[in-house]
């Protein structure tokens, strides 16, 4: 992957997560959100946006778009979602997908 791809990947990522006032972006070299002690999104180094959900909203997703699990620095991210390339042109259905994330890990016990 070139910088430049990275770069436009970032951007898209800043863009998106400006639309959702109650958190903001984290990470300098690898961006992420986080809230209540737990990350719920993350751009890992190839560019690719993994949202973590909860599970039932997990497969639903998973399902609709034939999405893959995933993966940051080779790893497996557990309760993670890979965002298809496909659905990045899209910020306002992001940001729902992603404000999803974010009830999410409030609702758990807190870190």
């Amino acid at each position: 992957m070139t910088s430049d791809h990275y770069a436009e990947r970032l951007a898209i990522y800043d863009a998106l997560v400006a639309k959702c006032p109650q958190f903001e972006r984290k990470g300098k070299t690898m961006p992420y959100t986080s809230a209540n002690g737990y990350m719920f999104s993350l751009l890992n180094k190839d560019g690719e946006l993994g949202i973590r959900l909860e599970e039932s909203q997990r497969k639903a997703f998973a399902e609709e778009h034939d999405a893959a699990e995933f993966r940051s620095h080779g790893s497996r991210m557990r309760g993670y979602v890979l965002v298809p390339d496909r659905m990045l042109d899209d910020l306002d259905a992001l940001a729902v997908l992603l404000n999803a994330g974010y009830e999410h890990v409030m609702s758990l016990e807190p870190k």
